[in-house]
């Protein structure tokens, strides 16, 4: 069972977010509760959850802040934010220090819960639940996170945030500028321009990012690794993973697995 922290300080929604859902069913378990950021890093540090949801806004530390800790920590949980529609600002930097996904509360069901929650699941190595698996030894980051003024463009940061919660599924171009409603030509040159990377080179680093975790942390074949991360055609993982790291992703498992090196220092 992967190993569940909840994060919250409103007992109430706590206690919802607890009982609405059938976690072992899920392949999950609560093996804990906190009331605020500071009790909840204390946990962490004692006993390291799978997969922390966590609410934003609490006294003493907020979510967001609890996240950047761990991050520093090298710890590797899986976060999931709980947000307010007026959170916007919390969410960006959440979604930046590597947040997998957020839910807003006012619409919080057992379906949206259950959707997150599958996501995750994939998205954790099958290696074996925390304990079974050294959960500091790498800290998953995502590409670097964007200046200010570069993020606060409002359908940019939108995609941003998509492709760090969607990176498995088929995800093109035309797809979001679908997504925003803005015309394709457009959105190609303006993502370009506010992040000074293309939307697909970034949406790589992305899926290499997170198949660097696999690899280290897990023994699932390369091509399963791959398909999980988002990339269909073996040969075309093998070609980017190498451009990015100028190594085969099985030369890269032989050569850095057990390493304590953060996974930004592998990609060029």
């Amino acid at each position: 069972m992967w190993k569940v922290l909840l994060v919250e300080d409103e007992v109430f929604v706590r206690e919802s977010v607890r009982e609405i859902i059938a976690w072992e069913e899920l392949g999950f378990t609560v093996s804990g509760e906190a009331g605020n950021g500071a009790e909840a890093l204390g946990m962490i540090r004692q006993d390291t959850p799978d997969l922390v949801i966590s609410d934003i806004i609490m006294p003493e530390m907020d979510g967001v802040e609890l996240l950047r800790r761990t991050r520093e920590e090298g710890y590797t949980s899986r976060f999931v934010m709980l947000t307010c529609m007026s959170d916007f600002e919390y969410v960006r930097q959440a979604m930046e220090y590597g947040a997998s996904n957020y839910i807003l509360k006012l619409s919080m069901s057992v379906n949206s819960l259950r959707e997150t929650l599958q996501k995750i699941s994939k998205e954790l190595p099958k290696a074996s639940p925390a304990g079974g698996r050294d959960t500091r030894s790498m800290s998953a980051e995502l590409p670097p996170p964007l200046p200010e003024e570069v993020t606060s463009h409002p359908e940019i940061q939108k995609i941003l945030q998509y492709l760090h919660a969607n990176y498995d599924q088929d995800i093109t171009v035309k797809s979001m500028s679908q997504y925003v409603m803005m015309a394709e030509n457009y959105v190609s040159t303006l993502f370009k321009k506010k992040t000074g990377q293309t939307l697909i080179h970034y949406l790589h680093q992305i899926r290499v990012n997170q198949a660097i975790e696999y690899l280290l942390h897990s023994d699932m074949p390369v091509y399963e690794i791959g398909n999980r991360v988002g990339f269909v055609n073996d040969n075309y993982f093998i070609k980017i993973f190498k451009r990015l790291t100028s190594q085969t992703p099985s030369q890269f498992r032989l050569a850095n697995k057990g390493k304590q090196q953060p996974i930004s220092m592998y990609i060029e």
